[in-house]
Formats: C-alpha cells, sequence, structure tokens
C-alpha cells in the first residue's frame, strides 16, 4: 500500500505541540492480566493521536474495562487535569487511582511515576438508537497544553472496521490485501473508522442488501490497480452511508468522506445508494505527481442513486467513467464534474436543487461541469484532453446555468449534449438540434426526492432509441420509445 499524501477536505486533525504527550503501545490487555496498557508522557509531538480500543462486539447488554497507566518519565513532577470529555452523559465511565469520576482535577504524577487509569464502556446492542461507534476521548490539561487518548467502542452488532496504519492525517485498514479477493455480505452491517483500503492488486466485492456505514471523515478507498465490484440489484441495493441513525442526521450533508477510486482501478458500481458524505465518488490518479492514465481501466457507474452531498456528486479527472441509469441530486458543488479524461453518460437524472443550511452558502456551481482543465492541481491548473458523450439525459435544477462546458485552447475538447434536457444560457454550440433547452422536465415531488416524471412530461418517449441501456433503473422496459433521464414513466 503506498502511503497516503494528498490533502482530501475534512479528514486532517492537528495536534498541538505538547509539553507532555501520549504514547500508545498498540495492543488491548483485559484488566485481570499482567501487563496494562501504557502511555508515557514525553516532551515530544506524537506522530498519531492515541487511540484506546473496546473491541469487543456484544450480541446482548454487557459492558467491558479496559485499563491504561500514565508514566511520566521525565526528571519534575507534573499536575494535570484529567477529564472524560463527554461527561455523565458518556457510554464511558472512568476511574484514576481507585476513584470513578468524569472530572479529575490537578493530578499530580511524581517523576519517573505512573498513574492507573481504568476505563469502562456499557454498550446496548440491542439500542438501535445508538450509533454503531460510541466514541468519546480523555482529556489531559497540563497548564495551557491540551491532548486527548481517543475512545473507540462497538455499540451494536456489526463488522467493524478500524484504521491501524497511516498517519493522523489519512488513518486506513487494508480490507483486500495484494492478490486477495474479499467478498462482503449482507448478514450484519460494516461500520468503517477511518478509511477501508484495497490495496493494489486486491479484489473487494460487495454483495446485494449489504449496508455499509462510515464514521466522521472515513471512506472507502480503491488503491491504483485493485478492483471494486459493488453487486446491489433492484431490491436490494448497496448503501454506502453515515453511521449516525438518527433521523436529524438525514439532513447533514457531510457525515463521511467519499468513495474514492484510483488510476487503473476496474471497478463497477451497480445499484448503489450513497448519501449524505462530504463527497459522493470521486474518481483520479493517486499520486498526483505521477499523472499515470490507463486507458484499459473503466469505472462503470450505473442504476445508482447519489445524494445529498456536501460538495460533488461525482468527482473524475484524467480517467474513464461510464454511468448509465443514475440519479444525482441536493449536491453542494457540481453532481457531474468532469476535468479530463473520457467518459460515457446515458440516461442520467441530476435535479440538483440543493439548499444549503445557514450559514453556508448557496449552491453556485453548475450541477454537469466539464473543462480540459483540471483545477487546483497541487496549486496549478492542468490542461488536459476531455471527451465526453451524454446521451438521453436531464441536467437540471435551480441555478441559471446548469450545464457548462470550459474550453482552454491548448488542450482537446469533444463534448456532445445528445437529445438530453439542459438548462443553461451558453454552451449552445454542444448540444444538438433535439435537446431540450431550459425546459421544465416536471418531476414528480423534487421536495420529496422524488424524481420520477409527470404523465405531462415533455420528455417522455423523446430519447434516442438503441442506445444500448434497454432497462430504467427500477428494470422498467424504455421499449423504442425511451424517456429522458434515469426513470422510464
Amino acid at each position: 500500500m503506498r502511503q497516503f499524501s494528498c490533502k482530501l477536505p475534512g479528514i486532517y486533525f492537528q495536534v498541538l505541540p505538547l509539553i507532555i504527550c501520549v504514547c500508545l503501545i498498540l495492543s488491548c490487555i483485559k484488566p485481570e492480566e499482567s501487563h496494562p496498557l501504557k502511555f508515557n508522557f514525553f516532551e515530544k509531538e506524537p506522530p498519531t493521536i492515541p487511540i484506546l480500543t473496546f473491541d469487543t462486539v456484544f450480541t446482548s447488554i454487557g459492558s467491558v474495562t479496559r485499563r491504561f497507566t500514565v508514566h511520566n518519565p521525565n526528571n519534575n513532577e507534573i499536575s494535570t487535569n484529567i477529564l472524560l470529555a463527554g461527561g455523565k452523559k458518556s457510554n464511558f465511565s472512568i476511574c484514576v487511582d481507585g476513584v470513578f469520576n468524569t472530572d479529575f482535577k490537578n493530578v499530580t504524577i511524581p517523576k519517573k511515576d505512573s498513574v492507573f487509569i481504568l476505563v469502562k464502556v456499557n454498550v446496548d446492542p440491542g439500542n438501535v438508537n445508538d450509533p454503531f461507534l460510541l466514541t468519546d476521548s480523555i482529556l489531559f490539561q497540563t497548564g495551557s497544553r491540551n491532548q486527548k487518548v481517543k475512545l473507540i467502542a462497538y455499540g451494536q452488532d456489526a463488522n467493524y472496521i478500524v484504521a491501524d496504519k497511516g498517519s493522523e492525517g489519512l488513518r486506513f485498514k487494508i480490507v483486500a490485501g495484494e492478490h486477495e479477493i474479499v467478498r462482503w455480505t449482507k448478514e450484519k452491517p460494516y461500520v468503517i473508522y477511518g478509511w477501508a483500503a484495497i490495496d493494489s492488486l486486491g479484489k473487494l466485492e460487495i454483495e446485494a442488501g449489504t449496508k455499509i456505514y462510515f464514521h466522521n471523515n472515513s471512506g472507502l478507498w480503491a488503491s491504483p490497480y485493485s478492483s471494486l465490484k459493488v453487486d446491489g440489484t433492484i431490491d436490494e441495493p448497496v448503501l454506502f452511508r453515515g453511521d449516525r441513525l438518527e433521523k436529524w442526521y438525514d439532513a447533514d450533508y457531510s457525515q463521511w468522506n467519499r468513495i474514492w477510486i484510483n488510476e487503473g482501478v476496474n471497478a463497477t458500481i451497480s445499484n448503489a445508494i450513497v448519501t449524505n458524505a462530504f463527497l459522493g465518488i470521486q474518481v483520479d490518479p493517486f499520486p498526483y505527481e505521477t499523472i499515470t492514465v490507463t486507458e484499459n481501466s473503466l469505472v462503470k457507474i450505473e442504476n445508482t442513486i447519489i445524494k445529498n452531498t456536501q460538495t460533488c456528486g461525482l468527482l473524475a479527472r484524467f480517467l474513464n467513467v461510464s454511468m448509465t441509469n443514475c440519479v444525482l441530486f441536493n449536491n453542494g458543488a457540481s453532481s457531474l464534474r468532469f476535468e479530463g479524461g473520457n467518459y460515457s453518460i446515458k440516461h442520467i437524472t441530476v435535479g440538483n436543487y440543493f439548499s444549503a443550511a445557514k450559514p453556508a452558502p448557496e449552491r453556485k456551481d453548475p450541477a454537469c461541469y466539464v473543462s480540459n482543465v483540471v483545477s487546483s492541481f497541487y496549486g496549478a491548473d492542468v490542461g488536459w484532453d476531455v471527451k465526453a458523450d451524454f446521451y438521453n439525459c436531464i441536467l437540471t435544477g435551480k441555478v441559471e446555468t446548469e450545464v457548462y462546458v470550459n474550453k482552454v485552447k491548448e488542450k482537446g475538447l469533444a463534448v456532445s449534449f445528445n437529445t438530453c434536457l439542459v438548462k443553461s444560457k451558453n454552451n449552445s454550440e454542444y448540444f444538438n438540434n433535439f435537446c431540450f433547452i431550459n425546459t421544465d422536465p416536471k418531476f414528480k415531488d423534487t421536495e420529496k426526492q422524488d424524481y420520477t416524471l409527470l404523465p405531462n412530461s415533455p420528455v417522455l418517449g423523446q430519447g434516442t432509441p438503441n442506445i444500448e441501456v434497454p432497462f430504467d433503473i427500477l428494470g422498467n422496459p424504455r421499449g423504442d420509445k425511451p424517456d429522458l433521464g434515469a426513470y422510464q414513466h
């Protein structure tokens, strides 16, 4: 696995330089065992924030306790405050030198000595209102300096994937190693803490009906020359979403990070729902310094819904993507953003009526953006040939121009919109004579996220036939008079 070095938004933590810091011996030891976890105070900054993991998966109400010592190896005594960040509402409780509390003031650790801490978690896996991952932190406050130890416990019965490699900038766990084929099944949900990474030459298959929940800033990463197959069905789609299940979080558009697919990856995503991410799916090479484009690799996305994202629905750069029978809506930036590369887009519905929660700004990016320039590439724009063909698509929203083609003369650009409904005040040279320009498609109910077509929609039966899409996203036959978009009326 090549180490991650690029700066993805929303996945970085900051560790302050401290007089004291915590270093973890990476193992979990039960209280009755003779060698507890040991955290040492040092003067240097730790490479990662230590994590104490309670990796017991409960099937009934229970509790488990972990213990560790905090050691002062210095020649001077130190005085620190020790607090449980979640306070009395936390699922965790802590005991310092034999006393249970949530807030310990002025705990003195003599030179070359230690303080003993017990941490207990109480779990009711039958409580569906509890999150999959129970998290908290133990805070150490020494003067003006602050540091913490993260606490993670498993709140429900599931398959847990917790990152165990990488720096604090990006923590990941390899879920399919080199030359290894791994299949995730629907028997129990998967909960990701950090990044679930498919190693180069590894393959991950995900069966129909599987539910995958991501903790904050977590994601799925298909590294260069790996394989990903998401094998959902119409009746049993594969779900990718955040791990907070309360109804309130349905309107939180940045619960987890993204699905990230690199160069050389043969990926097929069929019948999936990707929701409530910072960015839905990102397809581009890694590392960026060596832009290696493999013409034979293809990312294929079909019968998939990408919704409720803080930024883009699909962001693709340099590579090859085909997309069929997909629906994208409520994306805080462009639903489709293509910069360099080759794209075949058929029967896509984009209805981007995203409304940001204040004080966040309203969306200004077009719903569909195609360019032969890759923006902000290591601080500088990079020109790259782009070819994008759209057939029988609906591309609309509430911004005045929802379809925009950006061209620079130095690089090739071949873009066509064929029998599509587009909302745009320019770029007419890319729309063929059969396009519907600035026409209301008459969706059934965008407020209820229903993007099927009403009986009086102007695009019923208006599509170009025989483009190798015989069925719609719900499995309905299109016949010789296909409707535009993902849904056949």
